[in-house]
């Protein structure tokens, strides 16, 4: 055994252990890819790690618990950085409609909930829905929506980037079939010239200025659900990549009460829209940083959004549904250079959706640009979000610059069939070449963007070793990585995009006991079974959090 760690450093004696883990396999997920049969916990930290299962006898006095059970395996807490957190908790309280199979079915849940609802109040939708679930493979439209009521305005959000808006919902916020489209955003019309409901991009935004917000105690009580179901799949961290500002106390009460389950880093969105002056004003509001927290909850940056999602994302060729389309950038490149010059300056970091390979370019030259502008900035200063289509010119420049990436297996997955018929099947099989990326060098962590898809990360973790899809079989086997790659980057890669990789994302003495345990080992099992394992317990910061068999108690 070696010499334990002290987390406050005022002793040279071996600090004695709250708890004692043994176990058939502990992978430290270091860089010497050390694998322990022993562990030891006190307070928040890890203090000891013994190959020899008995190796920190030394550690144990009556207060100590000890979990002596060969079959489990402990990984470090997985970190899915781009997982909406916040659109978690909307969805709990909205209509649950990603169980329809029928766009009548899809109607009759608004309906039921519009008939509990009073008149004039809006009625949303979750946003963990798609039309290819839907037995007409089409969107509902204003008229489908408009037969579920007349009397509330309805909001059927779909994922990040689209959503349909009933007759009242488009009056409140404003549109006609007159109103032009917002930037980086589209306005859906019928060939008639009248609106069809569907808005895309940017123009879904423009109903976050009309519809009043839950009340503040619904929506602390729903982060802490939603942290509490993401422990139980063994999240120990997720990096929110769109939080308002108004956002920001809702955490800090789910903090203050003890209910957050996971760590939380969060992304205040800067808008597309407005003038320069006024989103460096937005900016300079804030008067604080990237880093401003603690360990639980910490500003990671803030997220711009290049292009759109899977209908809207900008490519250098045209879609393969529509030779007259190409996508659209959401940021005109002068006016993003000089609000990211702003924000470095002040000593944010960037995080910026970008899924085409035109927006890839584009936000590569803005970043080269930025960084140009402001010398000596620090490795993970900017970071890709997806990063779909990314050539080896591309990713050379990017791995150049110190930019770092976050993949998401479960887009590819969920959205695999609409992607073959907009982008085509050879831009679908490229799409996020993980495995050249790693070998190229380039700095990766994984994610869901739930909720898009499952957040559970044993499904993304068996997707990245896979490149399976839902609907479309397996895409772009080349790109596909081993499972101790795919927990990598779920853990220890998370933790290097934060800076925070000396303090968690392996089991060593002195970093942040955050851990996940599982009956079966997710490194060595049949790539076919990994999709069926499920935690047995998640501590973060030597807390259990997720533990439905008393195992740390």
């Amino acid at each position: 055994m070696g010499q334990p760690f002290s987390p406050r450093g005022t002793s040279t004696s071996p600090r004695l252990a709250d708890l004692v883990i043994r176990a058939g396999a502990i992978y430290s997920m270091a860089p010497n890819r050390t694998v322990y049969r022993a562990i030891a916990l006190r307070d928040e930290w890890i203090v000891a790690v013994s190959a020899d299962a008995h190796g920190l006898d030394e550690l144990i006095t009556a207060g100590t618990h000890v979990l002596d059970d060969q079959r489990l395996t402990l990984l470090p807490a997985f970190y899915d950085t781009h997982n909406h957190l916040r659109e978690a908790t909307h969805n709990l309280n909205f209509v649950q409609v990603e169980h329809a199979q029928s766009i009548a079915e899809f109607i009759d849940l608004i309906r039921a909930r519009a008939a509990q609802t009073p008149p004039g109040e809006w009625v949303q939708t979750s946003n963990s829905w798609h039309e290819r679930n839907l037995a007409e493979l089409r969107l509902p439209t204003v008229h489908d929506l408009d037969t579920a009521t007349t009397t509330h305005p309805v909001l059927a959000r779909r994922g990040g980037h689209l959503a349909i808006a009933n007759s009242l919902a488009l009056q409140r916020a404003g549109i006609t079939k007159d109103t032009p489209n917002p930037p980086g955003g589209i306005i859906g019309h019928f060939p008639d010239g009248s609106l069809n409901g569907i808005v895309e991009g940017g123009a879904v935004y423009i109903f976050s200025r009309v519809i009043p917000p839950q009340p503040f105690e619904q929506q602390v009580a729903s982060i802490e659900q939603a942290s509490k179901s993401y422990a139980a799949v063994g999240l120990g961290a997720v990096r929110d990549p769109i939080v308002m500002r108004d956002d920001l106390p809702l955490y800090q009460a789910a903090q203050e009460r003890g209910g957050l389950s996971t760590r939380c880093r969060l992304m205040l969105l800067i808008f597309p829209a407005g003038s320069v002056a006024d989103r460096i004003k937005q900016i300079e509001g804030y008067r604080v940083r990237s880093g401003f927290g603690d360990d639980w909850l910490r500003l990671w940056g803030l997220k711009f959004v290049m292009d759109g999602g899977p209908e809207g994302g900008a490519l250098d060729a045209p879609y393969a549904n529509d030779p007259t389309y190409s996508g659209h950038l959401n940021w005109d490149p002068d006016e993003m250079v000089a609000v990211a010059s702003a924000a470095v300056k002040r000593g944010w970091k960037i995080g910026t959706h970008a899924i085409g390979d035109r927006a890839v370019r584009t936000l590569l030259d803005i970043y080269e640009r930025v960084s140009a502008a402001n010398p000596g900035l620090p490795p993970g200063t900017f970071v890709i979000e997806h990063g779909f289509l990314d050539d080896a010119t591309q990713r050379a420049r990017a791995i150049k610059l110190g930019v770092f990436v976050t993949v998401q297996h479960p887009l590819l997955y969920a959205l695999g069939e609409s992607l073959v018929t907009l982008w085509g099947p050879e831009r679908t099989r490229s799409i996020m070449p993980v495995k050249s990326w790693l070998a190229e060098g380039g700095r990766l962590s994984a994610g869901t963007d739930y909720p898009i898809s499952s957040y559970d990360p044993i499904q993304s973790i068996w997707g990245f070793v896979t490149r399976a899809t839902e609907k479309v079989g397996i895409q772009g086997p080349e790109e596909a990585i081993d499972q101790y790659t795919a927990v990598q980057l779920y853990t220890v890669g998370g933790a290097q995009l934060d800076g925070e990789n000396q303090r968690r994302g392996t089991l060593q003495p002195g970093r942040l006991a955050d851990l996940v345990a599982f009956r079966a080992d997710p490194i060595t099992c049949p790539v076919a079974d990994l999709r069926s394992l499920r935690p047995a317990f998640t501590a973060v910061g030597g807390r259990a959090v997720f533990d439905p068999d008393g195992l740390l108690s």
